[in-house]
């Protein structure tokens, strides 16, 4: 599994395609893919759940469970957060993670469900983090651990300044400090910002893309280590899926 680590090189990213099932899973590996990722978003709406651990914990366990049976890629599991509002229960669920055999996973600081759309503070999510860690080490698993922040996420991008990258970076070092092998920070697109950060993060840095775009050649050149597509080729393939089902069911008319 140190193979996937080994994938995070700076200014070379991995480019992760996300899945949502074995099937998607297979395509990546068949068109030359180096490591499978699951999107919390896409596999919850492939389930007929909304995002944000709606879709039921054991249920995304065995998807998952099937996407690693089905490739010989290395996985990693977006675990939202974790499904667990207190560490006892999180090491509980990390413990069934660890047994699907993923080489990595995605944890994000946001309180899900939370309506005023709070963050853990860097204390509460460094110790989720360590916990996670404990449990990896316990296991003999060098477990990825993409620490996700969003602190870009939750705010418009008229607010994306540089204060709010020395809070990211602030959260990286403890992060790292932690336990974690990666920060990834969805909803910074500024590429001084990402450059930046980049250049002082101790983490390898990943940023989320929602299509292919000359964008990958820039965030390579920044000094990113990973790119993601979260949400995005879900959302393309059913917005296709809808535009030829509609075609078929009109194509002799509404009578």
């Amino acid at each position: 599994m140190t193979i996937f680590h080994d994938l995070h090189v700076k200014g070379k990213p991995l480019i992760l395609y996300n899945v949502w099932d074995a099937g998607t899973a297979q395509i990546i590996q068949q068109a030359g893919g180096k490591a499978v990722a699951t999107g919390s978003n896409s596999v919850s709406r492939a389930n007929g759940y909304t995002d944000g651990e709606h879709i039921p914990f054991e249920l995304a366990v065995e998807n998952v469970k099937r996407i690693v049976g089905a490739v010989t890629l290395p996985v990693t599991f977006d675990i939202e957060s974790g499904y667990a509002a207190d560490v006892t229960e999180l090491r509980h669920h990390v413990k069934q993670v660890i047994e699907t055999g993923v080489a990595g996973i995605n944890v994000e600081d946001q309180i899900v469900g939370d309506s005023d759309n709070r963050l853990y503070s860097v204390d509460e999510q460094s110790a989720r983090i360590r916990v996670i860690r404990e449990e990896a080490d316990q296991a003999s698993n060098p477990l990825f651990i993409n620490a996700r922040t969003d602190v870009f996420f939750k705010r418009d991008c008229s607010e994306h300044t540089p204060d709010l990258l020395e809070e990211v970076l602030d959260r990286t070092k403890a992060y790292a400090a932690a336990g974690a092998s990666g920060i990834f920070v969805p909803g910074l697109a500024n590429l001084d910002l990402i450059r930046e950060l980049c250049d002082r993060s101790s983490l390898p840095v990943n940023i989320m893309i929602l299509e292919t775009s000359e964008f990958i050649r820039r965030l390579a050149s920044a000094g990113v280590s990973r790119i993601s597509y979260g949400p995005g080729p879900y959302l393309t393939l059913m917005a296709q899926f809808e535009k030829s089902t509609s075609d078929a069911i009109a194509y002799l008319g509404n009578d």
